[in-house]
């Protein structure tokens, strides 16, 4: 009896489990980057969409804590968090809707007293 000669090896079945992985380590990797931090942010009718500037992230949750990128920074230290940015960097605050109208202001006053030229608050699209 005759073996047949191997010739070649079929791919294809490599290629459709390697997009299906890539796959999923895309959808993983969107919810990562959008923040674990739970926060519920105020609604408002117009939105701006800041994606490509590359801002920097001021998180303050229900419970009044802070955060600069990710990392929990105490309101006294806000300023030296940020004062090695650049100032043209943009700054988005995501505010839970129920914290104090006080700290809000006294991240604002932080932020300005360092000359930031755009600070902008995340909400979310009222439906």
């Amino acid at each position: 009896m005759d073996e047949k000669e191997f010739d070649y090896l079929n791919v294809i079945p490599l290629v459709d489990v390697m997009l299906v992985l890539l796959t999923i380590v895309l959808t993983t990797s969107t919810f990562i980057a959008t923040g674990g931090i739970k926060v519920e942010l105020p609604k408002a009718a117009a939105s701006e969409d800041t994606a490509a500037l590359h801002p920097r992230t001021i998180v303050i949750n229900k419970e009044g804590r802070i955060w600069v990128d990710s990392v929990e920074t105490p309101l006294a230290e806000l300023e030296t968090a940020l004062v090695a940015a650049d100032r043209a960097t943009p700054l988005i605050v995501r505010a839970d809707r129920d914290i104090s109208l006080q700290l809000f202001v006294d991240v604002y006053e932080a932020i300005k007293r360092l000359g930031f030229t755009t600070l902008s608050l995340q909400t979310e699209q009222q439906p």
